[in-house]
Parts: C-alpha cells; structure tokens; sequence
C-alpha cells in the first residue's frame, strides 16, 4: 500500500481515511506493507497494534500541502519557486522509484495507492511484480482547484493511473461522477468505497456551547470555500452581531482571508485558531453551535462525521461526497451565501432545530465505522486476485 500521509502526519482526510482503513483491514486478516514518505527529525508514525502491518520509510518530505519555501528546507537546499514546480515533481518521481525498489524486495498480491502523489509508485510496482493495481481516489485536481488553474502534470499522473489501475476506488458517487466526466473512465471500473470515522468513547464530555461559535475547519485553500464562509459570516453578523465565527486550518489562502475579514468588517468576530489536532481539535468541535463545511468540491468530508460524534450540528455543502450518506444535516450549495447565513441563523435562533439533528444524527453516525469500507475492499482484493 503506498500512501503520502498518515498520523500523526495529517494534514487532511486522507491520513485519517488511511489509518482507519489500514486498521480495519488487517484486523481482517491482510497483511499490509505500507510505504510512506518520511523524513529525519521527526516522530514515528501512529502506533497501530497489529502483527500484520509493515511500514517502510522513504525518505523524503512528499506532500502537496508544503509551501515550497519548506519543501527546499527539508531537501536541503535553497527556495522552490512554487509548490507544483519541478522539484515537487521530481520528488514523486524519486519515491516511486523507492518504491519500485521495495515491491521487488517484497512478497504481496495487491497494490492499493492513494491518491496522484503514489500513482506513479503503483504503476511501476505493477509493471515489474505483474500484480493488480487499485487506485483510490480521495481527491482529484478538479476538486483541488475548483476546476480552474488545473495542473496538467498532475492531471495527466491521476489519468494514467487510473487508467493503468485494475480497479479505481471513488470515496463517494460525486466523486465517481467528476472521474467518469473529466478522466473517461469507465463506470465499470469505478467501485464507490465510502469513508467512516473512528468509534469515540461513549463517555465523551458533554457539548461545551456557551457562545454562539460557528466553526470552519479544514485547509484554508480555494476547494474548501473560506471565502463563502466570510461572506455568510457577515450576512449573520447583519442580523446577529454576538456570533463568533472560528476558522481553523492553515492553507495557501489564510493571508488572503484575514485580510477579507478586515475587508469586510467583520475581523472582530472571526478568530483565526490555526491548524488543530487532538484535543485541541476535539474541544472546538464541542465548543461549536454549528460546524459549517462550505466545500466549492469535496470527495468526501470526513469532519462533518467528526463534527456529529461531537455532538455539534452540521452546515454542509451539497458539492460533497458526505451529503449523500448523511440525511441529518443541513445543506446548501457552496455559493448561496444566503442560504447558507439563513440556515445559520435558523440554529443559533431556534434551539429546537440543532437539538433534533443533534439526537438524530447522533444515532445515523454509529453505521460509519471503518468495517464496512475495510469489507468492500477485501472483496475488491478478492475479486482482482482470484482469491
């Protein structure tokens, strides 16, 4: 299996998606060697208590979140001119060919990649074990740019690999439906694995509301909609002006929305948190009246699941992999900033409604842990391998 990120290096759904998955799969017996990149000077890789998972380390800071500036930092060398620029891409080069090297010294019968940085990993892994190829698909260029800027190099790495790949796993039917529309692959390629969320202990604290909070929490990057958010934002703070509204997240655009803030008026009820993790992460969801995720495209959207089994209601985009496996949410298109401050507005005025979607949504979450995907895997495995 080969993957760019993992806990507790996780900078979005796909380390989390990862982690469940791999657990859940070897509890179901798969022995797993998973190769990620890894670079000296920092912690071990989440502890996952099984005798059937292998990790090996290729050495090198691979990831499409690092500012360049970073990037030349950790290689050792000067300032990259930008974060899709060669030296990106020579680095996907240079760990497929690690890779390469790995699957020829390992026995397996099955490669599974996640996402564009490890396709050419899986492609040269399959050419020289002659074993099927599964591309899992968490998050396209499409999705990533809102369909405008698209890179080409990265597009033209998603299309070969998933038309090299045996099997193409979607994380939802949207995002099944952006690879049959913008890649031509065929529907029967295509088998929709949908994410899950990890089990939390039932004696978790009560929801901490004593404010009005509305929180935003994700990558600060033009595919998760900050922008629509502070429009929102302000169309609530018109009619409420006792709302604090909480963005948590790094990303390319956070300058750009501090300054929107201001722009608008409104830098006085937006707090800005920073990337968030453990209990840190745990607390805001708690804290918040309203967890909204506004996504322009969004595969799936694990912390909307994250946001329920924290007891907080959600605001969800309808341009999202989640709206079509969760019935208590609210919804609305990512760019009806007005739908979007009306809907706010409806949970902070009338306790009833976030109350109801608390308890109902409270019982829907308990069907998406990651068994079921882990399942549908296996017999994608079987299926390839004859097995």
């Amino acid at each position: 299996m080969y993957g760019w990120e993992f806990p507790p290096y996780s900078s979005g759904g796909l380390g989390t998606a990862c982690y469940g998955l791999t657990r859940s799969l070897s509890r179901k017996g798969a022995a797993i060697t998973f190769v990620l990149p890894y670079y000296p000077g920092t912690s071990d890789f989440l502890d996952i208590v099984s005798a059937n998972i292998t990790f090996k380390r290729v050495n090198s800071p691979l990831s499409p979140y690092l500012s360049s500036a970073r990037y030349r930092l950790l290689r050792g060398g000067a300032a990259a001119p930008a974060i899709y620029g060669e030296s990106l891409f020579d680095e996907v080069y240079r760990y497929a060919e690690e890779a390469k090297r790995i699957a020829a010294e390992t026995e397996f019968d099955i490669i599974h990649c996640h996402d564009w940085m490890t396709f050419m990993a899986g492609i040269f892994s399959k050419h020289i074990k002659r074993k099927p190829l599964v591309v899992h698909i968490h998050s396209t260029e499409f999705d990533r740019t809102g369909g405008n800027g698209v890179n080409q190099h990265i597009y033209d790495i998603e299309r070969r690999g998933m038309e090299e790949a045996d099997r193409v796993i979607a994380v939802s039917n949207y995002t099944k439906g952006m690879i049959m529309r913008h890649y031509g692959i065929p529907e029967w390629k295509i088998s929709v694995v949908h994410n899950a969320v990890e089990p939390k202990s039932p004696s978790l604290p009560s929801p901490l509301q004593r404010k009005k909070i509305v929180l935003f929490l994700g990558r600060i990057t033009l595919q998760k909609g900050p922008d629509y958010f502070l429009y929102a934002a302000k169309k609530v703070l018109e009619h409420d002006p006792d709302v604090l509204f909480l963005i948590a997240g790094k990303g390319d655009m956070e300058h750009f929305i501090i300054e929107k803030s201001a722009e608008l008026g409104i830098s006085r009820n937006v707090l800005f948190t920073g990337f968030l993790k453990g209990e840190e992460l745990e607390k805001a969801y708690r804290m918040a009246s309203l967890y909204v995720m506004p996504s322009v495209s969004e595969p799936f959207g694990i912390t909307a699941l994250e946001a329920i089994q924290s007891g907080t209601p959600i605001l969800i985009s309808r341009q999202s992999g989640v709206s079509e496996v969760i019935a208590h949410a609210l919804k609305a298109d990512f760019w009806d900033v007005n739908d979007l401050a009306n809907k706010i507005l409806a949970v902070l005025r009338y306790r009833a409604l976030p109350a109801v979607m608390r308890e109902h949504a409270s019982q829907e979450i308990t069907k998406f842990n990651w068994d079921s995907p882990a399942q549908k895997c296996m017999d994608i495995y079987r299926e390839l391998t004859g097995r």
